[in-house]
């Protein structure tokens, strides 16, 4: 028999900064909507044609808090995860609980502490003799 699959794979943008709470428990939430744009071409007027959806994200913990640190709204980011709905105040909500995100536009800025170093292989003491 074959389980079912739950998955799903998203690049999007942010459409506004995180928002972090903590549970009852203790636990880091972070929540956070990403639009998707689909084109096409419409074959009646050949015009081309857009539809933007909107997908609530919801991360936990160490993801969190990494999301919280280095999103912000219009960040692109590649997000795996599976969807969920859940009920709330007679209220249902579908989010995809996040697994795996990665920050597709981050941008490493360099400070006047930071140093790159190189190093050269005749920097190293290597011995001529190979002993086999």
């Amino acid at each position: 028999m074959v389980r079912g699959v739950n998955k799903v794979i998203l690049i999007g943008n942010l459409g506004k900064d995180p928002s972090i709470r903590y549970s009852a428990s203790g636990n880091t939430v972070c929540n956070f909507r990403i639009a998707t744009t689909d084109t096409w071409k419409d074959k009646q007027s050949g015009q081309k044609k857009e539809r933007t959806e909107w997908h609530t994200i919801v991360v936990f913990n160490k993801l969190a808090s990494i999301v919280q640190q280095y999103l912000k709204k219009g960040s692109r980011v590649y997000i795996e995860g599976r969807l969920q709905t859940r009920k709330w105040q007679e209220r249902y909500i579908t989010e995809i609980v996040a697994s795996d995100i990665q920050l597709l536009d981050l941008k490493v800025e360099k400070t006047k502490s930071s140093k790159v170093v190189k190093k050269n292989i005749e920097d190293d003491n290597f011995d001529d003799e190979i002993p086999f």
